[in-house]
């Protein structure tokens, strides 16, 4: 065997140039270089062992930095032991093989940690999936029509990006999934099949709204034809919608009859405003006359007589401008209110039942007074100064009363 340094020193070369690998159970002949020189024959051959001691040296790195698989590791540990007992190769096999067996706990402590990261990682994943369940659950329960096909989209993606997890597991939540998407899918399906219904029964109803509108838009029946084309609105509100752009359509139509009526009562109004003005002039100068000659009413007979032929004056003359009827009804109502008024205070001075009271009052309250006098002298006559000032101060009281009587009295007599 050589005496070279290194791997050569577990390599030895025949004079016919074959090598010999050197171990522990012997030598194996691994090739053979002949017509060269024993050294360069044994160096080519522990190139090959470097080689090995290299991929060695690189899986043990791999393993250690944890960029493999423990599974993939194993295949090449396991792959190198067989390439390094079966090498042509020179140099100390032995201690390479030790190596591979030296990783050993290394890749059970690799296999533990992965194991534990995936039994991790399927928890996670459960737990997600479980959320995407009870989110999916969430929305078929609900009626988040438009946005929630996006979601469960979304839903699914995120689904399908996960890894899977144990067979049962996974199943069941999957089913569970597809079953509220499912369940989504049909209510949501019948909810548009029910809008489209109401939508299109709305549509009827304002097609024959429409309809009779066409039908009375030309109409010059204006108070009629007005209420009716406002319960025809309310008729409208009532229907409900229909698609936005056939809404649109009928809507517009619509309104376009009630603008062909309403513009056509405006101008018959315009033009009977017009043909009213001068009534309205007429009426407001016999009205400033009559206010003049009657306010305030201070004859009552005359105010009546003369609110008569004012009246038959005023009525000879028609119809005035809408937004004058009630100024000028107003000012009637005051004159006919004042003229009222008089009568019943004048009816109240001369009422014969009325005026007999008031000199009923205003003779009692004399006869009051002259006995309560006569009481008080026959109190002082007899001493009694303390009896006497009490009935005098009773006096007074009479006194004002009878004073407010003759007032009353007065009134009937036109004082």
């Amino acid at each position: 065997m050589s005496e070279s340094a290194g791997p050569a020193r577990f390599g030895r070369v025949d004079s016919d140039g074959t090598v010999y690998v050197v171990s522990s159970a012997g030598e194996r002949r691994v090739g053979q270089v002949p017509d060269t020189d024993p050294a360069e024959a044994l160096t080519f051959f522990v190139r090959r062992y470097e080689a090995l001691e290299t991929e060695v040296n690189l899986l043990s790195k791999r393993i250690e930095s944890g960029t493999v698989s423990p599974e993939e590791a194993r295949k090449a540990v396991n792959g190198l032991r067989t390439s390094i007992t079966e090498a042509n190769a020179v140099g100390d096999l032995e201690r390479l093989t030790a190596r591979l067996d030296g990783l050993a706990p290394q890749l059970a402590a690799a296999q533990e940690a992965r194991k534990a990261q995936r039994v991790q990682q399927n928890e996670e994943t459960k737990a997600s999936k479980e959320a995407m369940v009870d989110q999916a659950e969430k929305l078929a329960a609900g009626n988040d029509w438009r946005g929630g096909v996006n979601k469960f989209r979304a839903l699914l993606d995120d689904w399908k990006a996960l890894p899977r997890i144990d067979r049962a597991t996974d199943d069941e939540l999957w089913h569970r999934f597809s079953s509220a998407r499912t369940t989504y899918t049909r209510r949501r399906k019948a909810q548009f099949a029910n809008e489209n219904e109401r939508r299109d029964a709305a549509r009827k109803a304002k097609e024959a709204i429409i309809g009779r509108s066409r039908e009375i838009a030309g109409s010059t029946d204006w108070a009629g034809t007005a209420a009716e084309f406002r319960q025809l609105m309310t008729q409208w509100k009532a229907a409900g919608g229909a698609a936005r752009e056939v809404d649109d359509t009928l809507w517009a139509e619509f309104r376009g009859l009630q603008d062909q009526f309403f513009d056509a009562r405006s101008a018959a109004f315009s033009a009977e405003d017009d043909e009213f003005s001068e009534n309205l002039t007429a009426k407001q100068g016999l009205l400033d006359q009559a206010e003049a000659a009657i306010l305030p009413v201070n004859d009552v007979k005359a105010a009546r007589e003369a609110f008569r032929g004012f009246l038959a004056q005023y009525n000879q003359y028609g119809k005035v401008p809408r937004d004058s009827i009630r100024p000028l009804e107003n000012r009637l109502r005051a004159m006919e209110n004042a003229i009222k008024t008089a009568e019943d205070d004048e009816w109240r001075r001369t009422d014969p039942e009325a005026r007999k009271r008031a000199a009923d009052t205003v003779e009692m309250f004399s006869a009051q007074i002259e006995k309560l006098a006569k009481q008080a002298d026959d109190a002082e006559a007899r001493g009694d100064s303390k009896k006497a000032q009490k009935t005098r101060e009773s006096i007074k009281t009479y006194t004002e009363w009878l004073d407010q009587a003759n007032k009353a009295l007065d009134e009937f007599s036109g004082h």
